[in-house]
């Protein structure tokens, strides 16, 4: 199927990215938050502050995920059999791991027990570490190439999907996310909790940048030999990585002058920079076979024009509504969170005194 690239393959091609990136900006930060939850918390009250950071948004933020599914499964089919066949396994644990993260949110404050809280947060974490970690490695194996056959099935197994490269753009995400979650911390909260969570996001620049960086021209040297009709210059995905690591030096920047707002949005750019590197690379495939002549491409993987043409129509009615709704929530919930009067910090380890203070409620 061949026409022009204003076409709606291409428009819908573009409007999934834009939901996977969207999926990113937002869920990367409750990633990143429950990653670092347990490593920057001092006691339960530090706990339910982090918690409560990205209680009001996390549950909406994964919508963005359901519908970019959504998306692939009705404008490009055969992309989206591939890729959950071929992923099956690696999807199969991002799903476990948002299914014990939203329950650990629910089952923490059921009992007053530090064990059983300890247990919940420990879950929520892990939780958020493994869908972090795996959409790194999925992605880069989208652009890197997978083996597969001509019937459009995934000839490898869960081992052929963890290649080295593969590792460290799963690191990379991983590490760009606890970033994001991290400056997100010190802009919702005060005090102690602040301090530790920009001193964290200040050691996690230099990884970062170093892991973009890396991972970006790993996967630059190893596509550039292959033949890509009808992509796009390789300066726009190059120009758009160095956007990426040039946002996350820009994020140590704005915490050195304590502008911590700023530092949100050099993060989100970050890694909306990436994001776009990762599709303007694909274009016009959607995913590479390493095998000749086997790749799906916007052409080959669609669905009829009428179906994209009903799509188009119902997301320019729906989607300024879901937009809308999602910035009022924002809004709403922008205060920074403070420790209540009566919950002290901690004391030092090895002074003395009894428990740590009361404790949030749900």
């Amino acid at each position: 199927m061949n026409g022009p690239v204003a076409s709606l393959n291409t428009v819908w091609f573009a409007l999934i990215g834009v939901l996977w990136t969207g999926y990113f900006v937002l869920e990367g930060f409750d990633f990143g938050v429950g990653i670092l939850s347990p490593l920057l918390s001092r006691d339960d009250v530090d706990r339910r502050i982090t918690l409560n950071s990205i209680g009001p948004y996390w549950d909406a933020n994964e919508v963005w995920v359901i519908v970019a599914g959504g998306a692939t499964f009705a404008a490009f089919p055969q992309w989206y059999a591939t890729m959950f066949s071929g992923f099956y396994l690696a999807l199969f644990l991002i799903l476990v791991g948002l299914i014990v993260r939203g329950v650990a949110f629910e089952f923490r404050a059921k009992r007053a027990s530090a064990s059983w809280r300890r247990t919940w947060g420990a879950a929520h974490a892990l939780g958020s570490l493994i869908p972090a970690l795996l959409w790194g490695v999925a992605f880069v194996d989208l652009v890197r190439g997978l083996r597969i056959g001509a019937e459009g099935h995934y000839l490898g197994g869960f081992g052929g999907l963890l290649q080295p490269v593969a590792i460290v753009g799963g690191l990379a995400g991983l590490v760009l996310f606890c970033l994001h979650g991290a400056v997100f911390l010190a802009l919702k909260t005060t005090g102690e909790l602040r301090q530790r969570a920009k001193r964290a996001a200040r050691w996690l620049v230099a990884p970062s940048a170093l892991l973009l960086a890396g991972v970006g021209s790993w996967v630059g040297a190893a596509v550039a030999g292959t033949p890509r009709p009808g992509s796009l210059p390789g300066v726009v995905p190059a120009a758009l990585l160095t956007l990426s690591v040039l946002g996350v030096v820009l994020v140590g920047v704005s915490l050195v002058t304590g502008r911590e707002g700023l530092g949100f949005g050099v993060s989100a750019l970050a890694i909306v920079a990436a994001t776009g590197a990762v599709f303007t690379l694909l274009f016009p495939r959607v995913m590479v076979s390493t095998l000749p002549g086997r790749s799906l491409t916007i052409w080959n993987a669609a669905s009829a024009h009428e179906t994209l043409l009903v799509m188009t129509v119902v997301a320019a009615i729906f989607t300024p509504f879901v937009l809308a709704y999602q910035a009022w929530s924002y809004w709403v919930f922008r205060q920074r969170l403070q420790r209540p009067p009566l919950a002290a910090p901690p004391a030092p380890r090895g002074a003395g005194g009894g428990g740590t203070g009361p404790t949030l409620g749900q």
